[in-house]
């Protein structure tokens, strides 16, 4: 399903979705006509991507577009909501104000140039990041101190992704098959140590560790949970970390 047509259905039930937009699969002309279309929809959050390829998908002899890049697309939506206009000049009657996110991945090489990518894309237009699935915590912990040393935490909100383990299997499958993962060898260890019927429980466990420490990590606005295929387990973890109530706005 289209992600604006998801997050139809998400306002419909009360809450506010964040609607993505990925590079691949359209070109300038239909990107502005969506967003337009999404914001006369009442959706007001918007995560810029450049999409993965379609090599990597079931549909590898699709034509990818790739008009334009993320970066582009985040200062595209930038200018059409501040100043109200469209990418060729053209002014917009109604600018869609729009709340944009971007996505940055601490974990892919060189890491010192990955804080410079998140600063272009602040500077391009970024109001709050989302990052690649954290499980190398120094890592992170290293790559959130640049962000603060270069004032890039006070200019957007920063969300690390959380995503639990299900088994020591999606462990070893996210260390040596997805590309742009960081899976160091103590997670796998920590599941090793686990019988296989407590492996999920133990993924959770490790789960709201982190969201304990991201509490408290400065530069750290709230966290990106994201339970892959395991979406029905998304409010008890929420509650175990102790997220829930939200926090009313």
């Amino acid at each position: 399903m289209s992600s604006m047509a998801a997050s139809l259905f998400a306002i419909t039930e009360g809450l506010e979705p964040n609607y993505q937009m990925v590079c691949r699969d359209r070109n300038r002309l239909a990107m502005q006509g969506d967003i337009l279309g999404a914001y006369a929809h009442g959706i007001r959050n918007m995560l810029c991507l450049s999409g993965d390829h379609q090599q990597f998908g079931d549909h590898p002899q699709s034509k990818g577009v790739f008009d334009i890049d993320s970066m582009q697309l985040i200062n595209m939506v930038k200018n059409m909501r501040d100043e109200g206009t469209f990418l060729n000049g053209q002014e917009i009657d109604e600018p869609p104000k729009m709340f944009i996110g971007a996505a940055a991945n601490p974990f892919a090489e060189p890491f010192e140039w990955r804080i410079f990518r998140l600063a272009k894309k602040i500077q391009a237009g970024a109001d709050f990041v989302q990052t690649q699935c954290v499980f190398n915590m120094e890592r992170m912990r290293e790559w959130i101190k640049r962000a603060n040393d270069m004032g890039l935490s006070e200019k957007a909100y920063i969300l690390p992704g959380v995503t639990p383990m299900k088994s020591l299997g999606m462990a070893r499958y996210m260390k040596a098959k997805v590309p742009g993962m960081d899976v160091p060898d103590y997670v796998i260890d920590r599941l090793k140590g686990v019988d296989k019927k407590n492996q999920a429980d133990e993924g959770i466990k490790m789960a709201c560790e982190q969201i304990a420490e991201f509490k408290e990590m400065k530069g750290v606005a709230g966290v990106h949970l994201m339970a892959i295929e395991w979406e029905h387990k998304v409010p008890e973890i929420a509650e175990r970390a102790g997220m829930l109530p939200r926090p009313q706005v």
